[in-house]
């Protein structure tokens, strides 16, 4: 602090050296301008209290800001780790049938059959959703064909799935975080009209939250210093280490219908947390408070909920299925091309990899509780069917 004021101090002699004024004169145009006149700025750094010898403005001013909002600086990464990419491997293939209503999937007894216009043993059921497993696959002209899990040859497309991965905590997030849902161009402030930043963050990144604030209408995240999102390209995981009330024991499963995300808890504290898709209007993902009451690694849904049954869906080996109420169930979601949105018939949708570590992880009686902050998911029993994928 020496330094710094004899170097202020140098500095006033040069300027009265230039520009000569009596004493009194410039002392009190001082006094009257600066009521701070010799003290000095303090270093860059948060400053929660009043107990130093310097003046606590500009960038420490915007740091301790930062630090009673419980941000740190420099900002650090969020103390979590992906789940194994292995968990993403299914030991099975998956194809997708190319057809929709009406028409019909036919199955053959051989490639040749297939490939050559020869007579189907049997059809498949017309659907928006048709997927299969497969043993076998062979290409004839430029066209797909696999041998499925029970013995037919069909044109089919193999599908590839998304590959996205929760994230696992050995200690409790040092901040909120969220996973952009859609690619955009932060804003440097909590407007519409602010400058957008010519970095963007892209789809299923993860990101700390820092601050919320609202304008225009609509909520803004804070994502790194000047850097703002809207709540529609963002999707936050509220974490709440108290049980919810019914739960006994510090372990369960949280579904938050309006963030789209699961969290896993265990010993009351933040365990592991993903995206996931719940159920659409009016296939509502029910909430309330229930039991993992049957796992199976994998598992064939099909259904139809129109009365055409234009809608109807045929999922071979959907992987690692958790049953929690009535036909809904967490599993993975191998057809789904995104996470965080509702999509389904009412159960909860994941990622191959999500599925597979919540499954490991969870027990036959451990606790779900399905809840929507936002209070716009119906809660009435009698609106709600057994559900399905």
């Amino acid at each position: 602090m020496k330094i710094v004021n004899l170097f202020l101090s140098l500095s006033l002699i040069g300027i009265t050296a230039f520009n000569p004024l009596p004493v009194s004169s410039a002392t009190a145009q001082v006094s009257a301008e600066e009521p701070y006149s010799g003290d000095t700025l303090c270093l860059p750094g948060a400053y929660l209290n009043n107990s130093q010898d310097c003046l606590p403005y500009g960038p420490s001013e915007y740091i301790t800001d930062l630090a009673e909002k419980g941000i740190e600086y420099p900002l650090t990464p969020l103390n979590s780790k992906k789940i194994d990419a292995s968990l993403g491997i299914l030991d099975y293939s998956i194809a997708k049938i190319n057809v929709f209503p009406p028409d019909r999937a036919a199955i053959y007894s051989s490639v040749e059959d297939a490939s050559g216009g020869g007579s189907p043993v049997k059809y498949m059921q017309a659907g928006q959703l048709l997927y299969v497993s497969y043993s076998g696959m062979a290409n004839v002209d430029g066209n797909d064909y696999v041998l499925t899990a029970s013995g037919g040859w069909m044109r089919a497309s193999p599908a590839s799935y998304i590959s996205f991965r929760g994230v696992v905590f050995d200690q409790p997030p040092r901040t909120s975080f969220g996973w952009i849902v859609e690619s955009t161009y932060p804003l440097t402030a909590p407007s519409y009209n602010a400058p957008q930043l010519e970095t963007q963050v892209n789809r299923e990144d993860l990101v700390q939250i820092y601050d919320i604030a609202q304008a225009d209408g609509v909520d803004y995240y804070m994502i790194g210093f000047n850097e703002w999102v809207q709540r529609r390209y963002i999707r936050q995981l509220v974490v709440n280490t108290t049980p919810p009330e019914g739960v006994e024991g510090g372990r369960w499963i949280e579904l938050n219908l309006y963030e789209q995300t699961l969290a896993a808890y265990d010993n009351y504290q933040l365990k592991y947390a993903t995206l996931i898709a719940s159920g659409v209007d009016p296939y509502f993902t029910r909430p309330g408070l229930f039991q993992i009451k049957e796992k199976k690694p994998t598992e064939t849904m099909t259904g139809a909920f129109a009365a055409d049954r234009s809608d109807y869906y045929y999922l071979e080996a959907v992987p690692w299925t958790m049953y929690f109420d009535e036909a809904r169930a967490i599993h993975g979601a191998y057809w789904r091309a995104w996470l965080g949105y509702p999509q389904s018939h009412g159960c909860v949708n994941m990622s191959v990899a999500d599925s597979h570590w919540i499954y490991d992880w969870a027990n036959v009686g451990d606790w779900v509780y399905v809840w929507d902050p936002s209070g716009e998911t119906p809660t009435d029993p009698a609106l709600y069917t057994e559900g399905g994928a």
